[in-house]
């Protein structure tokens, strides 16, 4: 299984309407201390953030995805937003 899927996949327990995941692995390749696993970029929309503070939606995320962290992701980049706050983001005259 491929990596995006397989983390799209631990994420279903957050009911998200939109997970965005790019791989910026050839970005970092050769860098010190890339001993391993890859380097994504992730956006995260679900109503479970909601009343949720930033750091508490971070943990939610990288509890979900710990195991993969171990060995398959070395980095990872974070977007968390509530539907409003995404839709705000990309409408921002509304």
């Amino acid at each position: 299984m491929a990596i995006v899927e397989k983390i799209t996949n631990l994420l279903a327990g957050l009911e998200a309407t939109h997970i965005g995941i790019e791989d910026e692995s050839e970005l970092h390749r050769g860098h010190r201390g890339a001993s391993g696993g890859g380097h994504y970029r992730m956006t995260v929309v679900s109503g479970k953030f909601r009343g949720e503070r930033l750091m508490a939606r971070h943990r939610m995320v990288y509890g979900m995805v710990s195991e993969m962290m171990k060995s398959e992701i070395h980095a990872l980049s974070l977007h968390v937003y509530t539907p409003e706050e995404y839709q705000s983001k990309q409408n921002p005259s509304t």
